[in-house]
């Protein structure tokens, strides 16, 4: 097996908000569907069971308009520390979100790692530009709920 860092995207951000304010942001459902995905991606969540081993269904609507349906598990889940998901449909991969207080503000660590290093080069430039773009949606729908 290829090394995990030749298979692997790795981002963070920091957020102007608590673990447990970003941690509501990935734990709702409606809320998932307003962040996930690339800049001018929609989301249909059909399923959402926010536990481990719990599945997660989505149609994501690209800017394209073609449909991207995808299956997922959670795989782990540390209350307002961790969500590991498994991304089952499609291209496989675990992405392992970590939350770290830092003061009033969180660090949020995002690494997808992918099955091969071959797989992953392949989509390295899209993965780095919408793992950005995730980031960047969750810390926007972090801020939208904090100033409503």
């Amino acid at each position: 097996m290829d090394p995990v860092a030749t298979r692997t995207d790795s981002r963070s951000k920091v957020i102007p908000a608590s673990t447990a304010a970003i941690y509501a942001a990935i734990s709702d459902p409606a809320r998932m569907a307003r962040w996930w995905g690339p800049a001018g991606f929609t989301n249909t969540i059909h399923d959402f069971h926010f536990r481990p081993g719990g599945s997660w269904l989505l149609t994501m609507h690209g800017p394209d308009g073609k449909d991207y349906p995808n299956e997922s598990r959670f795989a782990r889940i540390v209350p307002e520390r961790l969500v590991e998901i498994e991304h089952l449909s499609g291209h496989h991969f675990v992405l392992t979100i970590e939350l770290v207080e830092r003061g009033a503000s969180t660090l949020v660590a995002w690494q997808q790692v992918f099955d091969t290093a071959d797989h992953y080069r392949k989509l390295a430039t899209f993965v780095a530009i919408a793992n950005e773009q995730n980031l960047e949606r969750l810390a926007a729908e972090v801020q939208r709920v904090q100033y409503v």
